[in-house]
């Protein structure tokens, strides 16, 4: 029972590393969208933890999550603050979305978990942007600077408030979605080879 244990350990510890290492392999790869201020970038390294949170559970993902950003703070130029809001935008929408996934395994479950953790990230998105990354840019660009990004591509841009709710919520909505439709699509492919040996 003790061998049984650990093997299950070791191997869901293995996936876990093998996922993690792939979401910051993705986390490297950034696409700008012109319709969003040029520093929202969109990556998918989150998609990784949802499809490891769904096949391991929701703290599964959470450490895929963590383990992704401790190998960026080898290239950090934000001191650890970005990395800091990616690990709680990106559980924001995995611990939700695995939740409700591991209550009842259906693909209706699937995405009304996805929807609700597309709406936390755009919540915990927010919140992150203004309370702590936005604040912390200022010290490198003036704050009128940071705006005027989110005016170019949007006139009601005027303020930080309006940069958050018109720029950076719309952004992760977007993100959320785009992420969700990938989980749905690759899930059922790669979770045999993940509940292998689990």
């Amino acid at each position: 029972m003790v061998t049984s244990t650990k093997k299950l350990s070791v191997s869901k510890m293995t996936k876990i590393a093998m996922l993690s290492v792939l979401a910051f392999v993705i986390m490297q790869l950034e696409l700008m969208i012109p319709i969003f201020p040029s520093f929202l970038k969109l990556d998918m390294s989150d998609l990784p933890a949802l499809i490891g949170a769904f096949a391991m559970g929701p703290m599964a993902g959470v450490a895929i999550e963590a383990v992704k950003n401790i190998l960026h703070l080898l290239q950090t130029s934000t001191g650890g603050v970005g990395e800091l809001a990616n690990f709680a935008i990106g559980s924001a929408i995995v611990i939700p979305s695995a939740i409700i996934y591991a209550k009842n395994k259906s693909k209706k479950s699937a995405i009304i978990g996805l929807l609700v953790g597309t709406l936390f990230m755009a919540i915990v998105g927010a919140l992150a942007n203004y309370f702590v990354l936005i604040p912390f840019y200022t010290a490198f660009m003036p704050i009128d600077t940071i705006v005027e990004l989110g005016t170019i591509v949007n006139p009601s841009i005027n303020s930080v408030a309006t940069l958050v709710l018109f720029g950076i919520v719309p952004f992760n909505l977007f993100k959320g979605l785009v992420l969700s439709a990938l989980t749905l699509v690759l899930y059922k492919r790669i979770s045999p080879v993940l509940h292998k040996g689990l």
